[in-house]
């Protein structure tokens, strides 16, 4: 069923402890399954108790806050489990773009979670069986160009780093599309099985169609404590041991990719700053070694002043330099102006929040949005002053390549 903001019908909701499920991913049904998975543990959902299309425009996640106020904060909550993710959970995407349709909320009717040792399942009203299908392999993949040609974005991003050397802006951050057709309905549970096994160190997720596999967390909240990865400075792997430590070393001393990543690091410390009681990011960047690709990765920990929940967090961070670039209003005003395309729900908020307040969230990159049998990859990078364009173009096909492995196996 679907709910609108301000229904006075309460959700009645259960939640008990069970065994160890095993793999969370296992017992998804193929009608619309929601995760967030990371090294097997986090949600799997089911069914719609809730949803709802958050209009857009600036005001979208305080819409957003009022809506689920209402449907979590009145429901009728049986929990003996009581730990963040317990209870009525809300799975969201949202689009990069205030401006553009397509962010969601919902609540599913059933909810098996694991996380800490402990495992639960949360179900919503009568929760109907769902039938188990088979996992079935969608067959011969096709590509097509999306929005843009390679070419094409090539002379975008020549463009971009031109007007960044004269002084219009720092970095922006171009993405580009990939269009897929497979011989059979695409399967998102087999897509997630195989990001999820691929891509441990990953946040696997699935909502509302657009699934993917995002090394980099926006926000983890819990109780006052909160937690953010923030990447920026990217190279592919190598192509043999020395090869790849070579690079990993090279990105590590890269004037480009140092200052992309202090610019993003900037952002976010900005942003959360003034939410924080404390807040800690680190002098130096980690190299985050990945199967496809390495990143400059600064780990962010900070404690919440006035007990603003995940999503007031959210929109306070987003979008972040990570993804938009620097100064961020000019940054986004030249995607808008360059890009040529609709990013939809890439590179924007996806995850998952609690009636607590409590969640996860993070930055749907390495994602795709699904339908019948067409997918709409998406990737990009960071463009600065003297940015490569052919290099740009190499590094966006080395993140295609998560969503590519994930629908060819």
């Amino acid at each position: 069923m679907s709910v609108a903001l301000g229904t006075t019908r309460p959700l009645p909701v259960r939640t008990t402890p069970v065994g160890d499920p095993g793999d969370l991913l296992a017992s998804l049904p193929r009608s619309a399954p929601y995760a967030w998975i990371r090294h097997g543990e986090g949600l799997v959902g089911w069914g719609e108790a809730a949803r709802v299309a958050v209009p857009p425009g600036p005001h979208r996640f305080a819409w957003a806050r009022e809506w689920l106020a209402d449907i979590l904060g009145e429901a009728h909550v049986d929990d003996a489990v009581n730990t963040p993710g317990s209870g009525p959970v809300a799975f969201g995407s949202f689009t990069f773009d205030e401006n553009s349709p397509g962010s969601v909320l919902t609540v599913p009717q059933a909810i098996l979670a694991r996380r800490g040792g402990r495992a639960w399942l949360t179900t919503i009203g009568d929760t109907p069986l769902e039938t188990f299908t088979p996992v079935r392999d969608p067959g011969r993949v096709s590509y097509g160009d999306g929005s843009l040609t390679a070419p094409e974005w090539e002379h975008v991003v020549a463009h971009a780093a031109k007007r960044i050397r004269e002084g219009e802006l720092e970095k922006v951050v171009l993405a580009r599309d990939l269009l897929a057709t497979a011989e059979h309905p695409i399967d998102i549970r087999l897509l997630l099985t195989r990001l999820a096994h691929r891509y441990p160190d990953c946040y696997t997720f699935s909502v509302a169609g657009l699934v993917g596999a995002t090394p980099e967390l926006l926000i983890r909240r819990t109780g006052q404590e909160i937690e953010s990865l923030v990447l920026a400075g990217t190279t592919p792997r190598g192509t043999s041991a020395a090869d790849d430590l070579a690079r990993g070393a090279a990105l590590f001393a890269s004037e480009k990719d140092r200052h992309e990543h202090e610019c993003a690091i900037a952002s976010v410390r900005q942003t959360l700053a003034p939410l924080c009681s404390s807040l800690h990011t680190p002098d130096e960047p980690e190299l985050l070694v990945l199967p496809n690709v390495q990143h400059l990765a600064s780990h962010v920990v900070g404690r919440l002043a006035d007990g603003a929940s995940v999503l007031d967090v959210v929109a306070a961070m987003h979008p972040t330099a990570a993804v938009g670039g620097t100064p961020t209003p000019t940054a986004i005003d030249v995607i808008r102006e360059l890009e040529g395309m609709d990013r939809a729900g890439y590179a924007g908020p996806v995850g998952w929040i609690d009636a607590h307040g409590d969640g996860e969230w993070g930055i749907a990159l390495r994602s795709g949005l699904i339908s019948g049998r067409r997918a709409r990859l998406f990737a990009g990078g960071g463009i600065m002053g003297n940015s490569d364009p052919a290099s740009e173009l190499a590094e966006a096909q080395a993140k295609f390549r998560v969503m590519q492995y994930a629908l060819e196996g």
